[in-house]
């Protein structure tokens, strides 16, 4: 724990730089494969120091962290090469065949819901590389999904300022949960009715 916390200290402090930008691309690129802070924390650092380029900053971290999911889906096709043979060992392939069934049949939503909530991304670039999934249908749902994300952190911040910092830090989670839920239930219930 008190690494984690180190490291978010240390992504807080780029804020204060003059490689703030580069810094939130790096962090947001890292963040979609591998690193544990979000880039959510300098994002808001850097809009709450100038409100006026929130978007931008928006904008940079969108980049960097779809940029990074392609990476990590390389990663995921790449380690399917190698843990193939070692999963198989573990696990009833036909096992492993339904549930790559179902994230395949679903892609779209497991990449876009994880893209927007504080579940972690990274895990599902990965695991859509990993799984073989469609690329085009990965980048266009990384790119809705986290574009959402950050853009309604940026348009937070543009419109209310440093007050809405705390109503971030604290109900952000809850409230991308609750979005998503009401998202699906609604799809669901059109589904029912049509």
């Amino acid at each position: 724990m008190q690494l984690l916390k180190r490291l978010y200290q240390w992504v807080l402090h780029w804020a204060e730089t003059p490689y703030g930008v580069p810094a939130l691309f790096v962090l947001a690129f890292a963040e979609s494969s591998f690193f544990p802070v979000p880039p959510d924390v300098l994002l808001i650092a850097l809009s709450l120091s100038i409100p006026k380029n929130a978007f931008k900053y928006a904008l940079v971290c969108a980049a960097g962290s779809v940029t990074g999911g392609a990476f990590g889906y390389l990663l995921g096709w790449q380690f399917w090469e190698i843990a193939q043979g070692i999963l198989f060992r573990y696990i009833d392939q036909a096992g492993f065949e339904t549930v790559r069934y179902y994230f395949l049949e679903y892609e779209a939503w497991a990449v876009g819901i994880a893209g927007f909530t504080p579940i972690p991304y990274k895990v599902f670039t990965i695991a859509a590389g990993f799984m073989r999934s469609n690329f085009s249908v990965f980048i266009i749902a990384s790119l809705l999904s986290r574009s959402a994300r950050f853009f309604l952190v940026a348009g937070l911040i543009y419109l209310f300022g440093p007050p809405i910092r705390e109503f971030i830090d604290k109900y952000f989670e809850l409230a991308t949960l609750v979005f998503t839920a009401l998202l699906i239930g609604g799809i669901l219930v059109l589904r029912f009715l049509f």
